[in-house]
């Protein structure tokens, strides 16, 4: 992989400015989704509003991005099979099954478990590349198991819905995908806005597509939405979700991840649980109890660990990537011997 330019201070600051905002407006879908869920709103008729507004803002910005370059997916099935799988899986799929999860269960805990996407990067590139984790990555999955049994809250007897726990597992598979699909770069690669505009298109009319033909649940209403303990119209969330929570989540976290560095973005992007909880106890009054806090930190702890533990390649020397002689990498490509990109920890993304 080509050594990166070096970053002065204020670019750094500008970066890091950018991802903490594109955290805060990830972490607030989960409040303003649950606001319309309680007026009669279904997840799918959520979700597709959600993705199928932020594609309306982002398709024009991806169609920018390609301007010059549209071989970039007319003589790449590789780039198609990544906007497919980002569109399909990563956006559409991530957040309907999130979605679902808030239906039933708090917000915090549905995210928890959506970042447990994470450790399924972790055991993914184990049982199907032989990418062994480290010691510390090990260390980091026992904490986020740990802290998972206390965030279900298991041993106290307080019930807690399981299809909910189910839906929010399967949230994390989703996130699990986008980091494996955006972080993966090679010389004939889709530039992040591209990516990011032409997926959540692709995933807005399979959902459009889905709603249509019943294949997935799909209700709305125009029932006043109950916010901060105020009546606001309908639109008001769905604008949220659509334009802060998606549109300029992603594009703001594209343009900070550039500036910083994903591995520097990722860690920094564990701040939307915090956000999240934070938004969810403002408008909607839930905070979750001292044992699920705990569990909570579990976690948080156990994915910086993994983080740690599995240390990208950037740091190896310019003429070590070249010549893929130290570091296993492929010359040019970004991806190491097994296929996988060196760099696979991008920004969050995707609540």
């Amino acid at each position: 992989m080509p050594q990166r330019a070096s970053r002065d201070p204020r670019t750094l600051a500008l970066g890091l400015v950018l991802v903490v905002v594109s955290s805060a407006a990830f972490g607030s879908s989960g409040a303003f989704a649950k606001a319309l869920l309680a007026t009669g709103w279904t997840p799918g008729g959520v979700v597709t509003w959600r993705v199928a507004g932020a594609a309306l803002v982002m398709l024009p910005i991806a169609l920018w991005s390609l301007r010059g370059r549209w071989h970039l997916l007319t003589r790449s099935r590789g780039n198609l099979g990544q906007v497919a799988a980002f569109g399909l899986v990563a956006v559409a799929g991530c957040q309907f099954a999130y979605f679902n999860a808030v239906e039933t269960l708090s917000v915090a805990v549905a995210l928890l478990l959506e970042y447990l996407g994470i450790v399924v990067v972790v055991g993914w590139l184990w049982a199907v590349h032989g990418r062994r984790p480290s010691r510390l990555t090990l260390v980091g999955v026992g904490l986020s198991v740990a802290g998972l049994v206390l965030v279900l809250d298991v041993f106290s007897g307080v019930e807690i819905s399981w299809v909910g726990v189910v839906w929010g597992l399967l949230a994390a598979v989703g996130l699990a995908t986008y980091y494996v699909t955006s972080a993966h770069e090679h010389e004939e690669s889709l530039p992040p806005l591209a990516l990011a505009g032409l997926g959540l298109t692709v995933g807005a009319v399979a959902l459009v597509a889905a709603s249509a033909t019943g294949l997935i649940d799909y209700a709305t209403s125009s029932t006043r939405v109950v916010v901060a303990g105020a009546f606001v119209p309908w639109w008001v969330p769905v604008a949220e979700l659509a334009l802060v929570a998606a549109a300029i989540a992603y594009g703001v976290g594209v343009i900070g991840t550039r500036l910083v560095g994903a591995t520097v973005a990722s860690f920094v992007g564990l701040s939307e649980v915090l956000f999240a909880i934070l938004i969810a106890w403002v408008l909607l009054g839930e905070l979750p109890g001292l044992v699920q806090l705990v569990g909570g930190l579990l976690i948080l702890g156990g994915v910086v660990a993994v983080r740690m533990g599995e240390r990208p390649d950037d740091d190896v020397p310019a003429d070590a990537t070249r010549d893929g002689a130290h570091d296993g990498t492929a010359a040019g490509d970004g991806t190491g011997a097994d296929g996988i990109p060196a760099d696979w920890s991008a920004t969050h993304p995707v609540a």
